[in-house]
C-alpha cells in the first residue's frame, strides 16, 4: 500500500480520494501540528496544499520511503532541500503547470478586493455602519480612475491585475526583467520610476535572494505619499520595517497585505499589532488562493504528479 500524506482543506482530501487507485492510502493529519511528522514516518509522498507546515530536513530524515513531494502552490520556501536533494527526491510545484495557472485568478481577485478596500476604506466604513453611525465624510475614497497603477511583477498574476486596473480607467506601469514582453496596455519602468509615479503599487513576484527585500527603505522614500501598496506574493519581498515606518509616518496612505515575514506564526507580528489599532493596514491570512474551485483543480494536478511517480 503506497500512502500519501494530504496538507490541506478536508473538501479538497474528499475530492481527491474518488480519483485514488485502490492500492493508495490517504493520509491526512492536521496541517501545522505534530500529527504531519508523525503520518510522514511511513508515506511515499507528500502533497501540500497549505503551506501552513514547515517541511525539516529531520522530517525528511525519519521518511525512509518518500519518494516526491508535490505542492499545489507555486511556492515551496517552507520546504527545506538538503535531505531531499542528497537523495534525489523532487519537489514538485505549480509553477510547472503553466496552462493550469493561467487561468487561475482567484489571488489576483484578492490583490484587487485589496486596492479597493484600501482606496474606500471599506472595512471601516462597514464596521462604522455597524456601530449605527452614517457619517460619510470620515471616509473620503480615492478615485482610482485616471491614477498610475505599478506593477512589481507582470506574470500571470500580474497581468490579471493590470486588466483589472485598465478597467478601472488606470495607467499602468510595470517592472518586470525576466519577461520579454509586458502584458497588454503595460509601460515598463524601472522600480525607481515605479516607486515615484505610482499611487497604487501591487507585488507579484516571487520570493528568491534576488527579491528578497526588493521593496526597502530607499524606494520607501521615492514613492508619493499616501500611496497605496499591496502584496499577496511573499511577505520578505518587502522589508516590513520600512512599511511599518511608511505607514506610521503617513507615507504609505494604505496597504493590503495576504502575506507576512514568519507566517503562520504571526500573533507578536509588529504589523498586526499595527494593524489591530489602525484602520489604514488590512491583513488576510495568505488566501488569495483559497477557492474551493482553483484548490480541487490544483490539488487534482498535483496528485497526478505523485501518482505517475509512484507507478514509475
Amino acid at each position: 500500500m503506497k500512502k500519501i500524506v494530504f496538507l490541506g482543506p478536508e473538501f479538497a482530501a474528499e475530492a481527491l480520494r474518488p480519483e485514488l487507485p485502490s492500492s493508495v492510502e490517504l493520509l491526512t493529519p492536521m496541517p501545522g501540528t505534530s500529527e504531519v511528522g508523525e503520518a510522514m514516518k511511513g508515506a511515499h509522498a507528500v502533497l501540500d496544499a497549505s503551506m501552513k507546515t514547515a517541511l525539516t530536513d529531520d522530517m525528511f530524515a525519519a521518511c525512509p520511503g518518500m519518494k516526491i513531494i508535490s505542492c499545489a502552490t507555486t511556492g515551496s520556501d517552507h520546504i527545506d532541500r538538503g535531505e531531499l536533494d542528497s537523495r534525489g527526491i523532487s519537489v514538485r510545484t505549480l509553477r510547472e503547470n503553466r496552462d493550469v495557472l493561467n487561468n487561475l485568478t482567484p489571488a489576483a481577485e484578492l490583490s484587487w478586493a485589496l486596492v479597493m478596500a484600501c482606496a474606500r476604506r471599506l472595512v471601516s466604513a462597514v464596521e462604522h455602519t455597524r456601530q449605527g453611525l452614517w457619517d460619510r465624510e470620515q471616509f473620503p475614497g480615492v478615485m482610482l480612475n485616471g491614477k498610475c497603477m505599478g506593477l512589481v511583477g507582470c506574470g500571470r498574476i500580474g497581468g490579471w491585475v493590470s486588466r483589472y486596473a485598465r478597467a478601472f480607467g488606470m495607467t499602468v506601469l510595470g517592472f518586470d526583467p525576466y519577461l520579454d514582453e509586458l502584458p497588454e496596455g503595460v509601460e515598463a519602468a524601472d522600480l525607481a520610476a515605479i516607486a515615484q509615479k505610482a499611487d497604487v503599487i501591487s507585488v507579484h513576484v516571487h520570493l528568491s535572494d534576488e527579491t528578497r527585500g526588493l521593496l526597502g527603505e530607499d524606494e520607501f522614500k521615492l514613492m508619493k505619499d499616501g500611496v497605496i501598496l499591496v502584496n499577496t506574493s511573499r511577505g520578505g519581498i518587502i522589508d516590513e520595517d520600512a512599511l511599518l515606518a511608511g505607514l506610521e509616518s503617513g507615507k504609505v496612505g494604505a496597504a493590503g497585505l495576504d502575506v507576512l515575514e514568519g507566517e503562520p506564526e504571526v500573533a507578536d507580528h509588529p504589523l498586526v499589532k499595527y494593524a489591530a489599532a489602525n484602520d489604514n493596514l488590512l491583513i488576510t491570512p495568505h488566501c488569495g488562493g483559497f477557492s474551493p474551485d482553483s484548490v480541487k483543480l490544483v490539488c487534482s494536478c498535483a496528485m497526478n504528479k505523485i501518482l505517475k511517480e509512484l507507478e514509475g
